[in-house]
């Protein structure tokens, strides 16, 4: 406690507000960063070459580029996701977001490290032989540390300890010194402990681990393989290994070579966890072993640290670690199940042109098309049959079909069926079919995304589908007629003639106002009598190709009429939302980022 009490007596006269920055980074005056342990007056100063010391102009912290894409890939994503999907699962999205723009709004010069640990580790230790001075309280009582304390070795940092919430009575400065140069920019943050007993002590560990830029995380050689520490935390974090220290205190009280064997058996640890180990120049976390009571090892600490710091990539590799974690929770909404469905091609989304056809059939066969063309055709070959038919056969129809009821000879009248629910039920199945297709291979939200799309759109489809019956069915009025139809009228008329004039004929022969002569007028009766029935068959016989015509004209028609309310009421919806789904596939890529991500997003066309 000497140290703290040697440099009170600065505390209360170094309090003063933050003055305006130089564009280098340093103050014309007092430091901004609440109680400090030691300061030079005039500001800090290289004991060696008597500058001050104020953090270089190396340019800083870049969000640029790559990050800069992905952090407007993923709010472009939750913009599209948000009607569509629950707020909860846009949580951790909306909140990677808001962090990135509140640590981007503050110095990029500086790099907020955190040093975490359980009860015991020796944190505080470290803490204070990182600084040079007793800031943190150390001792036996458990747990020591009650509240964060910040230290920063540079000013400028009071935005970044605001933001963590730790108040001018909690921050301190290092002792300045050589030691301290190699570590300007850095901002250190004493942690309670993560396994206290009391838990606002625990939520102030997570609050703030969530938003520093790097955490170091000290273990001893009793608790390092503590199972709180792997599955709560290191575990979880495995994604951010690139801004992650893991230091194993205490090594002094280890003897002979037990120390590396512990700091073997810690890696395989972190290894089994999934976290990514510095070796041999490739990224990852930093692991060392030291001890902050004697200093040994803490001199490779600050070199790595100081390294770190001068770097100045910590925050982006934070956000960037951040982003990662937020993708692979996410990806599920995104990805998983939009995989092809059989037959429908690979990487394809959507609606095949064999799904579409399938839908219109069924529209169809709702509307009647098929039996609204067969009754065109009929409607056509009956009126060609009124026009040219045999006249006497006609009548013997006509008095067949009157006595036909009369003698019980007639059909069997079939028990009718309510066409308006069969209609409706082909419909409603027609829609599902549709929606299923649609949706096979999406991620669940998705897929019920497009269903209810579906649903809403086929809402009144049925009674649109009756209107479309009447209107664009089979025509009101007579069917045209064809070129040759007043020949065969004529030649109807004409043999209908033949038989009415043979038969006066022989009338008059017989009541004596003709001459006898049997011949010629039996020859005109035989002619028209064969004559119509031949007339009527080439006429019907010429009829079925323009009635069959008809009948498909008409059935075309109403199949199109029908194919196009239910594009516009059904498949246009279920389109829009399937174009949504490859809006927010492709931002999904970018978000994550992945090696390939272009073929992933590009290889998922909407059919």
């Amino acid at each position: 406690m000497t140290a703290v009490t040697d440099h009170a007596d600065h505390t209360e006269q170094d309090e003063r507000p933050e003055r305006p920055g130089r564009p280098d980074g340093g103050s014309e005056g007092a430091w901004d960063d609440g109680l400090i342990a030691r300061r030079v007056a005039g500001g800090a100063r290289d004991t060696a070459t008597g500058t001050h010391a104020y953090l270089p102009s190396a340019p800083p912290t870049s969000y640029e580029g790559p990050l800069r894409t992905r952090l407007d890939a993923l709010r472009e994503l939750v913009g599209l996701s948000r009607a569509r999907l629950d707020g909860d699962t846009l949580a951790e999205a909306g909140r990677v977001l808001d962090e990135a723009a509140a640590r981007r709004r503050l110095s990029e010069r500086h790099t907020v490290v955190a040093i975490a640990g359980a009860t015991g580790s020796g944190k505080s230790t470290l803490f204070n032989a990182l600084a040079g001075v007793m800031i943190s309280e150390t001792g036996v009582r458990r747990p020591t540390t009650a509240a964060p304390i910040g230290c920063s070795w540079t000013d400028g940092a009071a935005g970044l300890l605001d933001r963590l919430g730790i108040p001018g009575r909690l921050r301190r400065r290092p002792l300045q010194g050589s030691a301290a140069d190699g570590l300007q920019g850095l901002v250190l943050v004493d942690l309670p402990d993560h396994d206290s007993a009391v838990g606002e002590h625990r939520e102030q560990v997570d609050r703030i681990l969530a938003l520093v830029d790097a955490v170091i995380w000290v273990v001893d050689p009793e608790k390092y393989a503590d199972a709180m520490l792997h599955e709560r935390y290191l575990r979880p974090m495995a994604g951010h290994a690139e801004v992650t220290f893991v230091v194993l205190n205490q090594i002094d009280r280890l003897p002979g070579d037990a120390a590396d064997q512990v700091l073997d058996d810690l890696r395989r640890l972190l290894d089994e966890d999934g976290i990514a180990l510095g070796e041999h120049g490739e990224p990852g976390a930093t692991v060392l072993a030291l001890s902050a009571l004697t200093g040994d090892g803490l001199g490779e600490l600050r070199e790595a640290l100081g390294q770190f710091t001068q770097e100045r990539s910590a925050a982006a590799r934070r956000i960037s670690a951040d982003l990662d974690a937020a993708a692979a929770r996410l990806r599920p909404v995104y990805v998983d199940g939009a995989t092809s469905a059989p037959g429908r091609g690979r990487g394809r989304i959507g609606l095949s042109e064999e799904a579409r056809e399938e839908f219109a059939d069924r529209l169809a066969d709702a509307v009647g098309a098929a039996a609204a063309g067969d009754a065109a055709e009929r409607s056509w070959r009956r009126n060609a049959g009124k026009a040219c038919g045999d006249p006497w056969l006609r009548l013997w129809r006509w008095y067949e079909l009157r006595r036909a009821p009369q003698l019980g000879t007639g059909p069997v009248a079939q028990p009718p069926t309510d066409e308006e629910a069969t209609a409706r039920q082909r419909v409603e199945h027609a829609v599902r079919t549709v929606a299923d297709e649609a949706a096979s291979g999406l991620p669940a939200p998705w897929g019920l995304a497009v269903r209810e799309a579906a649903v809403r759109g086929a809402e009144g489809l049925p009674e649109a589908l009756d209107e479309l019956a009447v209107t664009a069915g089979v025509p009101a009025g007579r069917p045209p007629r064809p070129g040759w139809w007043p020949v065969a009228v004529l030649a109807q008329a004409a043999m209908t003639m033949l038989q009415v004039v043979g038969g006066l004929w022989l009338i008059g022969q017989i009541i004596g106002i003709a001459q006898p002569n049997l011949g010629v007028p039996v020859l005109l009766m035989l002619a028209g009598i064969v004559g119509g029935p031949c007339v009527e068959w080439a006429s019907r016989m010429a009829a079925r190709g323009p009635a069959r015509r008809y009948g498909l004209d008409a059935e075309r028609r109403l199949r199109e009429a029908a194919a196009g309310c239910g594009r516009a009421r059904v498949l246009d919806p279920v389109a829009a939302e399937l174009l949504r789904y490859r809006e927010v596939r492709e931002q999904y890529v970018r978000v994550a980022g992945a090696p390939g991500g272009a073929a992933l997003a590009g290889g998922s066309s909407i059919g």
